[in-house]
């Protein structure tokens, strides 16, 4: 149900002449429907510079991709990340964010996301991991990231894996203009839901582009027509975390960060970077 007061977001500065954009998310704003601030939408050259940042960004994941192994510690992916991201002019989000020691997220197994790199983490035939990116270019954010099956795994992890994966087509297919953040998760949660999976509730996507992280928040799992209006202009990630067992985390008391399944069951996550557009989302960053 819809509060009854009405959250106004969205204003237009006095004496302007309102355009067809703002007559749209007034009605919905008007209706009691929670909408985005003005400053959430982006410009065409705001849009350019997210894409660029995205560019690198994909970049960096391709590399990864192309050297990952059964043998390698995840140290060797951060450095991997770092420099060639720094070769490419810009540079890695996560490193010194809120005291993050590292370039790159590597998560493995159970964890869920916000791994360290470590030297003493190697990686081993059968694992999954996931490689979280995120690019700083000349002020611009993007974020992505992809899961590698290393070598052979269970089918059971695979089958895992690749869920996640539809878990985010599905979700980027459930975005419209003028829908709702809700209908994104309640499209993702029903799919993982079917396959037996579970969604992780306690980290969500969100928007990025002038900031690393921005309104809205994005929840993997909801229901239709709530929470806040998608608007042509808004960039944001959806990265939906499957989990095979329970969807209840815990973080890692030794480091702060290293976000683990309750029930040490594996994970699984992939994440692009989005602008919604008049005809519905176009990926940034892969």
């Amino acid at each position: 149900m819809l509060s009854r007061k009405i959250c106004r977001n969205w204003r237009v500065p006095k004496g302007q002449e309102l355009t067809e954009l703002d007559k749209r998310v007034l009605y919905f704003q008007n209706k009691g429907h929670l909408v985005p601030k003005r400053s959430l939408i982006k410009t065409p050259e705001q849009i350019e510079g997210i894409r660029q940042s995205g560019i690198v960004n994909t970049g960096v994941l391709d590399l990864v991709a192309s050297e990952i192994k059964a043998g390698m510690s995840t140290a060797e992916i951060d450095r991997m990340v770092y420099e060639y991201t720094l070769d490419h002019g810009a540079l890695p989000a996560p490193l010194g964010y809120e005291g993050f020691p590292k370039s790159v997220c590597t998560s493995i197994n159970e964890v869920v996301c916000h791994g360290i790199p470590s030297e003493d983490e190697i990686l081993e035939e059968g694992d999954i991991i996931n490689v979280d990116v995120s690019t700083i270019l000349n002020g611009y954010y993007s974020d992505a990231s992809r899961m590698f099956v290393i070598g052979e795994t269970t089918p059971e992890k695979q089958r895992l894996v690749d869920v996640a994966r539809e878990c985010l087509i599905i979700g980027m297919e459930a975005a419209r203009p003028f829908g709702f953040v809700g209908d994104i998760g309640n499209a993702i949660e029903h799919h993982a839901r079917k396959h037996g999976y579970s969604i992780v509730r306690d980290l969500c996507g969100h928007g990025v582009g002038l900031e690393f992280h921005e309104d809205p928040e994005v929840e993997h799992f909801g229901r239709k027509g709530t929470g806040m209006l998608l608007v042509p202009g808004m960039v944001f990630t959806i990265e939906p975390m499957v989990n095979m067992g329970t969807h209840e985390v815990f973080v890692d008391e030794d480091d702060n960060w290293t976000v683990v399944t309750e029930d040490e069951l594996p994970s699984a996550q992939w994440e692009h970077t989005f602008v919604m557009t008049e005809q519905g989302l176009e990926i940034l960053t892969y």
